[in-house]
């Protein structure tokens, strides 16, 4: 599995997502960044949960980085 194949759902002047994103950049390098509020439907999906962690479209974690759980997806 590819690190370009995550994706972070984030929402402006979010100091946890900023914290997220930068700890997630230490394990995985690679990822796409999208804000939450660009698009009704993933801000009804993902609004209240920022950040949220996705790989391949499904939900890997939110709130905090589970490290664990993004190596596993690395090793795969």
């Amino acid at each position: 599995m590819t690190a370009s194949r995550f994706r972070v759902y984030t929402r402006n002047g979010c100091t946890l997502c900023d914290e997220f994103i930068a700890e997630l950049s230490r394990i995985v390098g690679a990822f796409e960044i999208r804000d939450v509020d660009d698009d009704a439907t993933t801000r009804r999906r993902f609004g209240l949960k920022v950040p949220v962690l996705t790989c391949e479209g499904s939900v890997v974690c939110h709130g905090r980085l589970d490290r664990a759980a993004v190596t596993r997806l690395l090793s795969a």
